[in-house]
Formats: structure tokens, C-alpha cells, sequence
């Protein structure tokens, strides 16, 4: 008889742990509170934006970004069947050939380089990046530069122990350093991780950003890949069907009241669905919710069977919000064929130009037929007051954070004499419905906000799995190796609680693939040095020999 598995969440890692599972002989039952599956991978529906028989026009949680050094997510995607594509819904990536960094000072500055097979290389490369009138000193980027060849080179121990509470602030020394340098290093920190950089851990913001870089200059494809049309169409909708195909019962609307626990063991889960409230029965639970989510749901029992998942209630306070805005055009403006940065942005701005993404997606079928081009823009500091209101976003109504956004996004890219984007063009705009306004307070609440890799965390993580027999956790704040709260982490988390449920359940399946990360190869030499020398109590140096 099939052993039945519980899945409480069904966003990517309740997807991803329901794909292992399917796969692998066991009954599983999936519960999504939303009506549309993915959570914060979603596209959404704009409400009533559809007329005359078209479809609502695409709304998202936010852009998609699917850096090269995924590896997780895109074994999932391969095996997501898509019409006549080889590798399933992974067909549909398209790389962006272009980053940029936009200012208010000047034109935005575009990244283009090639393989780097040396230090010197690196450094001879990563000048010319930055040697776009940033207003940086030669010293200034030398300095940038020995920082992220020391995480590079450093080893996987020392980034754990050491760099996981060194705030990337201070390793960079940036209070040292002048403010075009702390503009420049630091606000790319903060848009493109959602974090701060006096907060940020280095050994993720260091790592991350590392690897970023080097795969903007590796030869065989594009750092910067995108989905090739709305989000849901293209990828989250196939892998419900393909999940639902075989054998999954996926339910949305289907909010989790609560986890029963028992003399240590999961007993059950309480649902509402659709105004029903019922009870589910498994032999194992995984538990796939966001860490502020499943805080919520600690029981007193759950925390005697196992004290350290008190520590997810620590972290749920280590959350910050990035959420998106979609702009549509009555004419499509393609402002950078990949992501854009905006550096001076008092709300921590990027955007994507989504029509030249899209080939196959008629955006006349969508809305009212008027729209030709979509700006995606994610905002990633809600926090700072704006230019134009004084107010941060959390402050600002809806309307108000519309023009906000706006306003900043001119800023930066009317300059030089140019004109990007005129008032006229905006055709509508939609806001990320998980941003709930009005509130009694007069402030925002953020239904989905992002997990913040913030100094001295690391330990307060949890494995996936627990000392609760049959519940294992599946989502970004686990422990992984992707160190990052992404679709790739969510993905590597349920592969962590699938394999432990595997071995508690006794299975002979084959273990799902979990990949290492961030290994910089060509400077394998250069770790294994550092190795020893961090094993000897020795701090880094930066030698092979």
C-alpha cells in the first residue's frame, strides 16, 4: 500500500517535493491557500482587465530571474512536458543579453564582457565593467575586486563559520570608502538580493554576487535568463497539470488552519476550503511554507518533540518585502534587452522590459487590446522615503506608489538629453495583490515578504528534516546550499525533505540530485590552500602554495 505525504504550501518547494514524490510511488495530497498555484513565482490575473473575450492582462509577485548558476529548478523544469520542447517547460528560459545600472547623473551604463581565466583576467575584465564613469577610483575597484576574489577563493568552511557573520558592509570596509563606492557595491547588494548591506551576511551577498558576476563573463550563455511569457502560462500551469496528470492531488483554495501533533508524531492538518473546514490524515507531513507562515503554526507539543524549531520563530523576524509593479504600455518601449539596476532609486528599483521576452504572446488578446509592452518593475526598499511624497512605499496609498515608481524610473532614464518614457504611454498599472491596503494604521501589510540572509542566522536554520518523525520542512529558510531565499533554494529545500522522508520511510527510491554550489572550479586550488590554512586556525590569504 502507497504511503500517503501531506504537502502544506503548494508554491515551488510544495511543487518540487510533490514532483520527487509522485515520481517515486507515494500518495500526496498538496494544500494551497491561494487560487492560483506557485506563490511567490506566480503570474496573476489583472481583475476585470479582460474585455470582449480577452484574457486579464498578466500581472506577477514579481519579475522572474533565472540566474545561470541555477541548477535545481531547472532539473524540475526539464521534466516538465510543454508541447513539443526536449527539455519541457526549461525550453521556454531566454537569456537577456544585457545588465544594466542606471543613475540620475548620466546615461545607463550596459554590461558585456568575456571569459576570465586568471586573476589578472578577472581584474583586467571587471575594470572595464566598471569603468563606465561610475566615478570610481581605479583603487576603489581594485579594492571590490581583492574582496570578491577572497570569497571566491576562500573555503566552503571559512564561508560558513566566518563569513556567514561578517556583515557584507564591513567586509567590504565600505564606511572606508567613498560614496560613489558604497552607491555603486552596495546598492546593487541591496536591489539585487533584497537586502541590506549593513545587514546581509557575506558568505551569501558575497557569493551570490560572485557568482553573478563571473557567469556575466562565462562563455556559453547569458547570466540574465527570463521565462518566455507570463509566468503561469508558461511553466507554473504545465507543471500543475503535468503534477495532477500523475496521480497529485493538488488543491487551491485550501488554507491550513493548523498541525495537529501528538506524544510527538503529526497527527493531522486542518483545512478550509472553499468555506469547508476538514481534517487530512498522512503518514508523513512536509511542511512548505514560508518561515513567517510556519512560525504561525508552532504548537507548544511540536516544540517539546523538538526545541530547535523554536528557532524558526527567531526568523520569521528576518524578513523584508520585494514585491512588483507592472506598468502597461499603450507603445512598447524595450528600455535594455535584460535586467535593469537602478542604482539612485530611493525604493531599490529594477525593472524588465517583458514584450521582447515574449515572441509568442499576443499582448492584443490580453486586456482591452490597447497594450503593446509591459515594464515589470520590482521594488526592493519600502522603507526609504521617495522623492516625490517624501513617504515610503509602506506609507503611500496604491495610486501614490504608482507614481512613485514612475517618477524614479524617469529619473534615471530621462537623463543625457534622452526621453524614455513620457507620461502618455502608461495605458494601466497593477500593484502585487499580497500588498494589502488600506490598513487601520495607515501602513502596508505584505502577505509574502522575503526571507533576509542576515548576520548570525546560519545556525538558527533548520535542516529539512526534524526530530518529528513524520515532518519534514521544505522551503527557503532551510538549510541548503543555495543559501538564498529563491525559487533555487525553495526547489533544493524539498529535495532535502524528500530524501530524509525517503529514508524514514524506508524507501529503496533512488535520492533526489542535490547539487553543490558556488565552487568557483578554476580556483580549486587556490580553496584547498585556504582549506588548510583555516584548519590551522590561519586567516586567508589568497595564495596557492
Amino acid at each position: 500500500m502507497k504511503k500517503k505525504v501531506v504537502v502544506l504550501g503548494g508554491g515551488v518547494a510544495g511543487m518540487s517535493a510533490a514532483h520527487e514524490l509522485i515520481e517515486r510511488g507515494f500518495d500526496v495530497a498538496v494544500y494551497e491557500m491561494k487560487g492560483i498555484p506557485g506563490g511567490k513565482a506566480r503570474s496573476m490575473p489583472v481583475p476585470g482587465s479582460g474585455t470582449n473575450g480577452r484574457k486579464d492582462l498578466p500581472g506577477e509577485h514579481g519579475f522572474r530571474f533565472f540566474p545561470r548558476f541555477y541548477k535545481h529548478i531547472i532539473d524540475t523544469m526539464e521534466r516538465i512536458p510543454y508541447g513539443n520542447n526536449k527539455r519541457g517547460v526549461a525550453d521556454n528560459l531566454v537569456e537577456g543579453t544585457r545588465l544594466g545600472l542606471a543613475r540620475t547623473d548620466d546615461v545607463p551604463v550596459e554590461f558585456v564582457t568575456e571569459f576570465p581565466t586568471s586573476l589578472s583576467d578577472i581584474k583586467s575584465l571587471f575594470k572595464s565593467l566598471f569603468d563606465n564613469h561610475l566615478g570610481l577610483t581605479e583603487q576603489e575597484v581594485e579594492h571590490y575586486l581583492k574582496r570578491i576574489w577572497q570569497v571566491m577563493t576562500s573555503c566552503n568552511e571559512r564561508r560558513s563559520e566566518e563569513y556567514q557573520n561578517i556583515p557584507w558592509w564591513s567586509f567590504i570596509q565600505a564606511d572606508q570608502q567613498s560614496a560613489n563606492f558604497q552607491r555603486v557595491f552596495t546598492g546593487m547588494t541591496r536591489i539585487l538580493v533584497a537586502a541590506k548591506a549593513r545587514e546581509a551576511n557575506t558568505a551569501t551577498v558575497g557569493t551570490v554576487g560572485a557568482q553573478i558576476m563571473l557567469d556575466m563573463v562565462m562563455p556559453g550563455g547569458s547570466a540574465d535568463r527570463l521565462l518566455n511569457g507570463p509566468t503561469n502560462e508558461v511553466w507554473i500551469n504545465p507543471w500543475l497539470d503535468y503534477l495532477r496528470q500523475s496521480g497529485v492531488d493538488y488543491h487551491l483554495n485550501a488554507k491550513v488552519e493548523r498541525i495537529d501533533c501528538k506524544d510527538g508524531v503529526i497527527t493531522g492538518a486542518t483545512i478550509t476550503e472553499f468555506g469547508n473546514t476538514y481534517d487530512v490524515k498522512g503518514d508523513y507531513y512536509i511542511a512548505a511554507f514560508p518561515v513567517e507562515v510556519m512560525a504561525q503554526f508552532l504548537t507548544d507539543e511540536m516544540l517539546r518533540a523538538d526545541p530547535t524549531l523554536s528557532k524558526i520563530k527567531e526568523l520569521a523576524n528576518d524578513v523584508d518585502w520585494m514585491n512588483g509593479i507592472q506598468f502597461y504600455l499603450k507603445e512598447d518601449v524595450p528600455i535594455l534587452h535584460g535586467h535593469m539596476i537602478y542604482m539612485d532609486s530611493q525604493w531599490a528599483l529594477t525593472s524588465v522590459s517583458q514584450k521582447q521576452f515574449w515572441p509568442h504572446t499576443d499582448l492584443e488578446q490580453y486586456g482591452d487590446g490597447e497594450v503593446q509592452g509591459i515594464i515589470s518593475v520590482d521594488i526592493s526598499d519600502w522603507e526609504a522615503p521617495g522623492a516625490l511624497f517624501g513617504k515610503s512605499a509602506r506609507h503611500c496609498t496604491r495610486d501614490e506608489i504608482m507614481q512613485e515608481v514612475w517618477h524614479q524610473l524617469k529619473a534615471s532614464l530621462n537623463v543625457g538629453g534622452r526621453v524614455v518614457l513620457e507620461d502618455s504611454i502608461i495605458h494601466s498599472w497593477f500593484l502585487d495583490e499580497d500588498i494589502q491596503l488600506p490598513n487601520p494604521d495607515g501602513v502596508a501589510a505584505n502577505l509574502e515578504p522575503l526571507l533576509i540572509n542576515k548576520v548570525y542566522t546560519w545556525e538558527m536554520r533548520p535542516q529539512a528534516y526534524t526530530a518529528i518523525p513524520n515532518l519534514f520542512l521544505a522551503s527557503d529558510y532551510v538549510k541548503t546550499n543555495t543559501d538564498l531565499a529563491t525559487m533555487e533554494g525553495a526547489n533544493e529545500a524539498a529535495r532535502r525533505a524528500v530524501n530524509a522522508l525517503l529514508e524514514a520511510s524506508g524507501s529503496k527510491e533512488d535520492r533526489c540530485e542535490v547539487w553543490e554550489m558556488y565552487q568557483f572550479g578554476a580556483l580549486m586550488l587556490q580553496r584547498w590552500h585556504d582549506e588548510a590554512r583555516f584548519r590551522k586556525g590561519l586567516p586567508w590569504d589568497g595564495d596557492i602554495f
